[in-house]
């Protein structure tokens, strides 16, 4: 060996020890642990993504039907994406304070995705703006946040059509557009963004489609099944020609129908809104209820995880017009709200059709 240096110019021994020198700076570089780079079909680089993507799922309050339809639905895309840690977690009291300081919590641990269905968008907006400046993926689902705390908002269709959904299915119930009367809102919280919406497009609806429609009182719950209850009690003695009651909540729907059912006026008084079929049948059954308006809640906690999980990958970007959101298949994005799509109307037709 040393025979063989001694035949080699200075010049050409310089040369040999430089690329000795990167071929060892090469073997010894940097690697992710989580990532690797492999060459795919077309033969671009691909980037495998994270081994494991937690996302914590917040809803407005645990324990709730409604809710709980929806983590079904978004577990069973964790376990679908097989890399997803799914955190189901939220205030059993509907706080928005509380809500707020679980935000922060999570922050705290790291979690990749927060998705939130914010209570009171004011209240919780800086503990979503801090998450964000950690890095963490912040969306907001069922209810909007304030739009510059989070990157999108997993909408279960737009606020228009489930207004005008629930204004048409009221008008219907009644008889036709020609009757007139008095219909009252039993929301669930006067700081609900997505009711507020909604409650803007209904007046709208009324005004400019059905004018013989007269609302005359618009009423919070509180997300107290029992409170909705006493309000349509009330609001029925103070206006005895009342005809219809929107219960625009999961929670305040059954209550305002049990009121009417317990009044004697089933079938005289008619009650739609949004909440779950399961809660509903017996009420549809009983002719207290002819229709229900929702949409599906397990696909709606299905495609939120989807989104988490593609934002995380770096799958989802800003400006895309379409998601490839698992078995749902694709799915618009319009701005920056992803929509699930078409609102459902559950009659005594239709209602055992659909178990959540």
């Amino acid at each position: 060996m040393k025979h063989c240096f001694s035949l080699l110019s200075p010049r050409h021994l310089l040369r040999g020890c430089l690329i000795a020198w990167i071929l060892f700076l090469s073997a010894c570089g940097p690697s992710t642990p989580s990532e690797t780079t492999e060459t795919g079909a077309d033969n671009q680089a691909v980037v495998a993504p994270k081994e494991t993507i937690t996302i914590a799922l917040i809803p407005k309050k645990k324990g709730l039907p409604y809710f709980t339809s929806c983590a079904s639905g978004a577990e069973a895309a964790a376990q679908e994406l097989g890399n997803v840690t799914l955190i189901y977690d939220g205030p059993t009291d509907g706080s928005p304070e509380k809500q707020a300081s679980m935000i922060e919590q999570y922050a705290l641990k790291g979690v990749d995705v927060i998705a939130v269905s914010p209570n009171d968008p004011d209240v919780v907006a800086p503990a979503m703006r801090k998450a964000r400046e950690k890095g963490i993926h912040v969306i907001a689902w069922d209810a909007d946040a304030v739009t510059d705390t989070r990157s999108y908002f997993v909408n279960q269709s737009t606020a228009q059509a489930i207004a005008y959904g629930m204004v048409d299915t009221m008008v219907q119930d009644l008889g036709g557009p020609e009757i007139r009367a008095q219909v009252a809102i039993v929301t669930a919280y006067l700081t609900a963004a997505n009711q507020n919406i909604w409650i803007e497009h209904m007046k709208a609806r009324m005004a400019d489609t059905y004018p013989n429609l007269e609302l005359v009182a618009i009423k919070p719950s509180d997300e107290d099944q029992k409170m909705a209850f006493k309000v349509t009690q009330d609001l029925m003695k103070a206006y005895p020609d009342i005809k219809g009651f929107f219960g625009i909540s999961s929670v305040s729907f059954p209550g305002a129908a049990e009121a009417v059912k317990q009044a004697g006026q089933s079938g005289k008084v008619m009650v739609t809104g949004l909440a779950t079929p399961n809660s509903m049948k017996a009420y549809v059954k009983d002719g207290t209820v002819k229709s229900v308006v929702l949409w599906n809640t397990g696909e709606l906690g299905y495609l939120t995880v989807q989104v988490g999980a593609a934002l995380a990958q770096g799958t989802l970007k800003a400006g895309e017009t379409t998601f490839e959101a698992g078995k749902l298949g694709t799915k618009q994005i319009k701005g920056d709200h992803v929509l699930l799509g078409d609102i459902l109307v559950f009659t005594k037709d239709n209602i055992d059709q659909y178990d959540f």
